[in-house]
């Protein structure tokens, strides 16, 4: 019997589902809390880890450095470590997007609160995006609307841990109230959403209260997310689109 491994720090239905479908399909699933394990540099792994480890922690560092430890072990992990250290990072992932010639909202890095404001100014007129290079969730994620403002948070930042002292600034793109993610396992596009935007909200995450709902995935879309998967390596992704 072919066995796998799903790796997690916080158990939720998702992890259940894909233990529950690997059952059905006669997969022995071991599930293994990362939070619980010691990863000992100088042993061999444990055989608990099965042929194949599917990666599901939550938090990214656990992620990244649960994928590196197994992987330099010898085990093959999803997603590897090459492409977890680039999704992981809005910057690399942008720079992987632009070299693929996939669009992408104009985006600029300034390493300073003083180059940011410059960029604010003249390459954004006023209004922009300013993401934290690595998070999820919404969370950090501010909409600037004006040089009081930005300034505001652009000196916050100077105060914070030094990634958040990484200005990614990005073009605010008008759109519908909603977005699009599309997942993407290996070669195959498996299923599409529409994020909601709550009415409080510009922003569509669902831990901050945006509605799913089924997305009917055009040729359009199916080509886009397939091609942005390759750009960063190949894996399990959900890719996230815009309509403008």
């Amino acid at each position: 019997m072919t066995k796998i491994s799903i790796l997690y720090d916080v158990i939720r239905w998702e992890e259940k589902a894909l233990r529950e479908a690997g059952e059905r399909l006669g997969v022995e699933v071991e599930m293994v809390d990362v939070k619980e394990e010691l990863f000992d540099a100088s042993k061999p792994l444990d055989e608990k880890y099965g042929e194949v480890a599917l990666q599901r922690s939550v938090s990214y560092y656990r992620n990244l450095h649960t994928t590196a430890f197994l992987e330099y072990k010898g085990k093959k992990v999803i997603n590897s470590l090459a492409t977890a250290t680039i999704t992981g990072n809005k910057m690399f992932t942008t720079l992987l997007l632009e070299k693929n010639r996939i669009p992408t909202p104009h985006t600029i890095v300034a390493l300073t609160s003083e180059m940011a404001m410059k960029a604010f100014r003249e390459q954004f007129k006023g209004k922009a995006v300013l993401k934290p290079v690595s998070g999820s969730w919404g969370r950090l994620i501010a909409l600037l609307n004006n040089e009081p403002a930005a300034l505001a948070v652009f000196e916050d930042r100077d105060y914070m841990y030094p990634m958040y002292q990484l200005y990614y600034l990005q073009e605010y793109v008008e759109r519908p109230p909603r977005d699009l993610r599309i997942f993407v396992v290996g070669d195959e596009v498996v299923a599409g959403i529409y994020r909601y935007q709550p009415e409080a909200d510009w922003r569509t995450n669902t831990a901050r209260g945006g509605k799913a709902i089924k997305c009917e995935i055009t040729s359009e879309m199916r080509e886009l997310a397939l091609k942005s998967a390759r750009a960063v390596g190949g894996g399990v992704f959900g890719v996230d689109m815009m309509e403008s």
